[in-house]
C-alpha cells in the first residue's frame, strides 16, 4: 500500500479516483468521457451545476455569493485581486509565507501594500498575533493566507476587521468549519484539498464584486465569470467533475463537520509522535500548527534524507520539505486515511529506534 504525502498536486479520495476510472470512457452511457463533452453541453451543464450545489452545501454558501470554476492557479488570484478591486488604493497584506509575500508582490503592481504583520523575522515559523496588526485605516481589503503549506501554520481563528476580508484557502479550504460571511473573497487552487490542479475555486461576495474597476481585459475580470456561470471561455471541464465528485464523496462521509474531526486527530496523532522526544522536532510555533501540512526535522540533513528513502521504501512517498526549507513534510488533507497517518507515525517509531 502506497500513501502519498505530497503537498499538493496531492493525493485524493480512492473511492472519487475509482469512480472517475469507470466513467472514464463512458460517462453515463454515454459512450465517451465527460472530459469529451462540449462544456455548453446538457451533460456538462449538470456537472458544473452540481459541483456547485454541493460546494454551497458543504460550506454554507449563500446566494450572496457566487462561487467561480476559474484557471491560472492561485497566483493568477494573487494580481487579479488587485487588479479588480484596488489600482491605486491601499491593501493591508498580512505575510506568513511565500505564497502570501508573493500575493503581496504582486498587489504592489498595482495598489499601495502596507504590509500589515509578518513573520518572516522568524522564518514565518509562527503567526503574528492578530491584536498586533498594524492595519491601514482605508484599506480596501486585507488578505491572508489561512494556511501555510511550506512553513506548517495555520490561523485557527480569523480577524474581525473592517475592511473586506479576503482569503487564500488553497491548502485548506474545506478541512474544516468556516463562516463564510466573515470574508469578501475565499480562493483556493484545487490540487491540494478539493480536485486536480488546473482549477481555481473562487467565493465571491456578489456585493464586493460589483465594485470591481472598469476596463479590465475579460478573463481577468470578476464580474465577466460570474455573469457567464464560469463558462465565458472552456472551462477546465474534468477537472470540474473531479471537484463534483470529491464534494458528493465529503457529503457521504458526513460533510465538513466529519472531515474536521478526523483532520484534527490525524494532525493530533502525528505531532504526539513527533513531540514524544527530541528525536524529531517541529519548527512551529505550537500555538499555530496546522492541520494540514506538518513540518519537521531530525538532527541532521543526512539523517532526514535516510529517514525519506527508507519511508519510500515502505510505501510512504511525498514527504521531503519544500525545497526552500527542507527537512520533512507530511501533508496530510482530508483524502489522506487515518491508516495512512497512523503507518508514518508506525514508520516514525522504527526509524528512532534504529536510529
Amino acid at each position: 500500500m502506497t500513501y502519498n504525502f505530497s503537498a499538493g498536486p496531492a493525493v485524493l479520495p480512492k473511492a472519487v479516483m475509482e469512480k472517475a476510472q469507470a466513467e472514464f470512457t463512458d460517462y453515463q452511457g454515454l459512450g465517451y468521457g465527460i472530459m469529451e463533452a462540449s462544456h455548453r453541453s446538457p451533460e456538462f451543464t449538470a456537472v458544473i451545476e452540481t459541483a456547485e450545489k454541493n460546494l454551497r452545501e458543504l460550506l454554507n454558501i449563500s446566494d450572496d455569493y457566487a462561487v467561480l470554476f476559474l484557471q491560472g492557479g492561485a497566483s493568477t488570484q494573487f494580481a487579479m485581486l488587485p487588479m479588480n478591486f484596488a489600482q491605486g488604493k491601499t491593501v493591508d497584506y498580512v505575510d506568513t509565507g511565500s505564497w502570501s509575500s508573493k500575493a503581496a508582490k504582486e498587489a504592489k503592481l498595482f495598489s499601495n501594500v502596507n504590509v500589515a504583520a509578518s513573520s518572516k523575522d522568524e522564518n514565518y515559523s509562527y503567526l503574528p498575533a492578530i491584536a498586533d496588526w498594524n492595519l491601514s485605516d482605508d484599506a480596501t481589503y486585507l488578505h491572508i493566507t489561512s494556511n501555510n503549506t511550506i512553513f506548517g501554520t495555520q490561523f485557527h481563528e480569523f480577524p474581525q476587521v473592517d475592511a473586506p476580508l479576503i482569503a487564500d484557502m488553497s491548502s485548506d479550504i474545506l478541512s474544516r468549519e468556516l463562516d463564510i460571511d466573515k470574508f469578501a473573497v475565499i480562493y483556493a487552487g484545487a490540487q491540494k484539498n478539493i480536485g486536480p490542479s488546473g482549477v481555481t475555486v473562487v467565493i465571491i461576495n456578489k456585493d464586493f464584486a460589483a465594485k470591481e474597476q472598469e476596463n479590465l481585459p475579460a478573463m481577468l475580470s470578476y464580474g465577466t465569470h460570474i455573469d457567464k456561470d464560469s463558462l465565458y471561455n472552456t472551462p477546465p471541464t474534468f477537472g470540474i467533475y473531479m471537484i463534483g465528485l470529491v464534494a458528493e464523496w465529503l457529503l457521504a462521509n458526513g460533510g465538513i463537520k466529519a472531515m474536521q474531526e478526523i483532520n484534527e486527530r490525524k494532525a493530533g496523532n502525528l505531532y504526539a509522535e513527533i513531540d514524544a522526544d527530541d528525536f524529531y522536532s517541529c519548527p512551529t510555533n505550537e500555538a499555530n500548527r496546522s492541520l494540514m501540512n506538518v513540518c519537521f526535522n531530525l538532527a541532521t540533513p543526512e539523517l532526514e534524507a535516510a529517514f525519506i528513502a527508507e519511508a519510500k521504501t515502505k510505501g510512504l512517498v511525498g514527504l521531503k520539505g519544500h525545497r526552500s526549507v527542507g527537512g520533512i513534510r507530511a501533508s496530510i488533507y482530508n483524502a489522506m486515511p487515518e491508516v495512512g497517518v497512523q503507518a508514518l507515525v508506525d514508520f516514525m517509531k522504527e526509524f528512532r529506534v534504529n536510529n
